[in-house]
């Protein structure tokens, strides 16, 4: 019997396999894809993170190179296989979880390999990425266009000469359409105008004040009672004065749609030939299904990352499940060690 099985080895997966370690839990890490780096490599080419690397480094294992820059996914997905590479685990990479069950008081763990482990614990630390988020708009229903999540973009040279409308309101839809914006006609739809945490570019050198109240503020657990569109957009490359500018457009959400046509608020009507869903992602769980750890709409119910239906069940890598950085590499490392420590047995006044 394996003590702790951890499902995912992205960020979330190593930050809970090093924060096992540390109170002398040897896991076995279960990883769908080829190598140990999560979702970074299937993200838009250009994407950087929005925080400096000073920030992003998972406990024991520092973000190398100059710690004041935005590290682009190419070097989180280095520095993910790296950080494995240096961690006691047992890795099994091309092994997809397809069913935890409860048997006996234990878990057991099958693959679409055909492998079953039994464990005392689990933690899913599978990230979001495998399920993209799409908010259900009726206005939709008899758009005939082409419709796609930011999940399936990689580059903005396919839609040259396009009209393309990006959906959201957060850090990625921005980033996006600002790319698009040179290859494209762009507009921004959201129910909501945009909201910055600055009112100019932070660079990320010259805002040490904005970045410690950040990794402060994040330590204050919130769980779901903070919603996704609450979160500002972090300004690193001047998008606000793109936006204000009409590099891209910004427009509340359309409200009808023909074929190819959008119709606006103003009513105004246009042809438009690609429809982004820049919305987020909603966790990627399915595997817990036949455990019954699950609601109607996929999400376990927990508190800080521990199971309230299963004990010895343990999450890392969701949005909010401490704070508002939970589901980053610096939140994942401290999510990581408070996980470990319930599952562990380890109990601390600096902990509830």
């Amino acid at each position: 019997m394996e003590k702790v099985i951890v499902i995912g080895a992205g960020q979330a997966g190593l930050a809970a396999a090093r924060a096992l370690l540390a109170h002398g839990v040897r896991p076995l890490v279960l990883e769908a894809g080829p190598e140990a780096t999560g979702s970074w490599p299937r993200y838009y080419d250009s994407l950087q993170l929005f925080s400096p690397a000073h920030i992003n480094s998972l406990p024991g294992l520092p973000f190398p190179g100059n710690p004041n820059r935005f590290p682009t996914k190419y070097e989180v997905s280095d520095y993910l296989r790296d950080g494995m590479a240096k961690t006691d685990c047992e890795l099994r990479t091309g092994t997809r979880v397809t069913s935890v069950d409860r048997v006996r008081g234990a878990y057991v763990v099958r693959t679409d390999c055909g492998n079953e482990f039994v464990t005392r614990a689990v933690v899913a630390a599978t990230g979001q990425f495998d399920n993209p988020y799409r908010p259900e708009l009726p206005a939709l229903g008899n758009y005939t266009g082409t419709v796609l999540h930011a999940a399936d973009y990689r580059r903005p040279e396919p839609f040259a000469g396009q009209r393309v409308v990006v959906v959201g309101a957060g850090n990625s839809a921005v980033q996006i359409a600002a790319e698009l914006v040179e290859h494209a006609e762009v507009t921004l739809a959201s129910r909501s105008p945009v909201q910055y945490a600055t009112r100019k570019p932070l660079e990320p050198d010259a805002g040490a004040w904005f970045w410690k109240i950040i990794t402060v503020a994040s330590r204050i657990p919130l769980g779901s009672r903070v919603k996704h569109s609450s979160i500002p957009v972090i300004d690193i490359a001047g998008y606000r004065a793109a936006i204000e500018a009409g590099r891209p457009g910004r427009r509340p959400m359309f409200t009808e749609a023909d074929g190819t046509v959008l119709r606006w608020p103003d009513g105004r009507s246009e042809h438009v030939d690609t429809i982004l869903f820049a919305t987020g992602y909603r966790p990627a769980l399915e595997y817990l299904r036949p455990l019954g750890a699950l609601d109607a709409s996929g999400m376990p119910a927990h508190r800080n990352g521990i199971s309230r239906t299963h004990p010895g069940l343990a999450f890392v890598g969701m949005e909010y499940q401490w704070g508002v950085l939970s589901a980053s590499l610096y939140g994942v490392g401290h999510d990581a060690r408070y996980v470990a420590r319930r599952l562990t047995g380890v109990r601390s006044s600096c902990w509830p």
